[in-house]
């Protein structure tokens, strides 16, 4: 169904060169194009529907994290992201976000407006060989569910989720009933079990054989 010209949400920095890709969105796609700030999250009054673009080049970890709760609590929004590498950047994005549409660094401005365009028509845009990277990506992860976790305790699996979740050392210990104490020596433990040396490894260590951990409720958002 077409969604009568919603307008477009830009989340990037504003630079010179955000603001002359907003106005020529504006142009061609005839639809009010608003560049927000990446850490601006939330919808303004009054718009039932809407397209977020998110520029992935200007929005690290939490940001995202942030626009993937935002987006699920609001009825009528369509998420899109470009500016990514390569189709194996975008299984990555998709393993933890519901993406309508995928655009890459290479693409033309041609193509981002064809591609938007669907998107307004409640079309996914988001390729044949995307879509099979992404099911077998699925398909390995339900393999994972069945084999043995490296020897990681229940207590281990739950503190290495809350990690891939985003808690720190001290909200997994107060989430636990727990010293911050014990947390770190569960996690030097879990670490040498699953051969990682930093947090960062751990939390992909956890999405690629755990998969996408259920999000912390802890980011406020703007109305």
């Amino acid at each position: 169904m077409l969604l009568e010209n919603p307008p477009i949400h830009l989340i990037t920095e504003s630079t010179p060169q955000s603001q002359l890709f907003a106005d020529y969105l504006h142009r061609q796609l005839e639809c009010t194009v608003t560049l927000r700030a990446p850490r601006m999250v939330g919808r303004p009054h009054g718009e039932s529907r809407l397209l977020i673009l998110l520029d992935i080049d200007h929005l690290d970890e939490t940001d995202l994290h942030a626009w993937r709760l935002r987006v699920a609590e609001l009825p009528g929004v369509f998420l899109a992201a470009f500016n990514l590498r390569d189709e194996a950047h975008a299984v990555e994005l998709l393993s933890s976000m519901h993406l309508q549409g995928i655009f890459y660094r290479s693409d033309s401005l041609e193509m981002i407006c064809k591609g938007l365009t669907l998107l307004r028509e409640g079309k996914p845009w988001l390729s044949r060989s995307l879509m099979a990277r992404l099911l077998e990506y699925y398909r390995q992860r339900q393999l994972n569910v069945y084999r043995p976790t490296c020897g990681l305790t229940q207590r281990e699996l739950e503190i290495i989720g809350l990690l891939g979740a985003g808690a720190t050392n001290q909200e997994i210990a107060d989430r636990l009933f727990v010293s911050e104490h014990t947390v770190k020596s569960h996690l030097y433990n879990i670490f040498r079990k699953i051969d990682v040396h930093s947090r960062g490894q751990a939390i992909n260590w956890t999405r690629r054989h755990l998969g996408t951990p259920p999000p912390l409720q802890k980011y406020r958002y703007s109305e």
